[in-house]
């Protein structure tokens, strides 16, 4: 496994690390027990962060991340996020004073059976003021709650306005071979400012795994639109574009594998936190980690992804 500096932390992070949406069941049930071999699984692979929310399952991801590390805690950093909870059911919280963030923090610090987060990330993505939240999470880092803090935004100006007084230690975002819009600004500015990145969607929900067919349908809450409409559209679009890029595949290297392999040639890239809800994803995952493409496999995306 590879590791790599997360920013203005100096933390050393494996170039893989572990998103933990998948097991808080928002993307199909998932059994405690395989959830929990699957956190052992990943420290047993050389993975030591881990990427979870209070919205991930109302809590449960939480719970299941501090069931699993308690006893592993001194060589990992556990990184969640606050500001999403309830929203997809239709009951999102109020955020309306940093007193209302410091008591989710408390709330996130119980569930996973810590005493201070490494790595508090605001999860309101297209925030127009994050006044509210850098006022909560400088008060956290003071009374020693968490250490470092960051956002998840897909938004440079987001970021800028959220880095306003050059505190921001992290920005996760939405980067992958089917989704580059981040190279237009956000990466490159997280790179000039010391600013740690973390990918979600590396694989593209699942997509650049290579699996899933026209026929595909898909009855969890993330997915659910890609059934019909524009999101149907889309979605044939993309497995187009998989189809166009599957001389990735080798007997040793399966897609995914490949596509998490480009996503770490970025420089500006610190790690990426695909997601995984049993063993056998999280062991592939891994596999990325210590890895590269050659010279003449990028050149030929470089000319494929122009085109799309």
């Amino acid at each position: 496994m590879q590791y790599r500096r997360l920013g203005k932390t100096g933390w050393q992070v494996s170039a893989i690390s572990m998103g933990c949406w998948g097991i808080g069941g928002q993307w199909g049930p998932v059994a405690e027990a395989e959830a929990l071999r699957t956190i052992h699984a990943a420290r047993d692979l050389g993975i030591n962060l881990f990427d979870t929310a209070d919205a991930y399952g109302s809590g449960v991801s939480e719970e299941l991340v501090g069931k699993a590390l308690p006893s592993r805690r001194d060589d990992v950093y556990i990184a969640t996020k606050v500001g999403n909870f309830g929203r997809r059911q239709g009951a999102a919280l109020s955020y309306a004073s940093p007193l209302h963030i410091e008591l989710c923090c408390d709330a996130s610090l119980g569930r996973l059976k810590i005493d201070a987060i490494d790595l508090y990330q605001c999860h309101i993505g297209d925030i127009a003021d994050p006044s509210i939240f850098l006022e909560a999470f400088e008060r956290l880092v003071e009374k020693g709650k968490i250490r470092a803090y960051g956002i998840s935004t897909d938004s440079l100006a987001v970021a800028q306005a959220f880095n306003r007084d050059g505190k921001c230690a992290t920005v996760q975002l939405n980067y992958s071979l089917l989704n580059r819009k981040a190279e237009g600004g956000l990466l490159p500015w997280c790179a000039a400012n010391d600013i740690g990145t973390l990918l979600r969607g590396p694989i593209a929900q699942g997509v650049l795994a290579g699996k899933f067919t026209p026929d595909s349908h898909f009855d969890d809450i993330v997915r659910v639109g890609w059934n019909e409409g524009a999101g149907r559209e889309q979605f044939l679009k993309r497995l187009d574009q998989v189809e166009q890029i599957r001389f990735l595949e080798r007997p040793d290297r399966t897609l995914a594998q490949a596509a998490l392999l480009w996503t770490l040639t970025n420089p500006a890239v610190t790690c990426a936190i695909p997601g995984a809800k049993d063993v056998a994803q999280i062991t592939a995952n891994a596999g990325a980690g210590d890895g590269s493409l050659g010279e003449d496999e990028l050149e030929r995306l470089d000319g494929i992804i122009a085109r799309w």
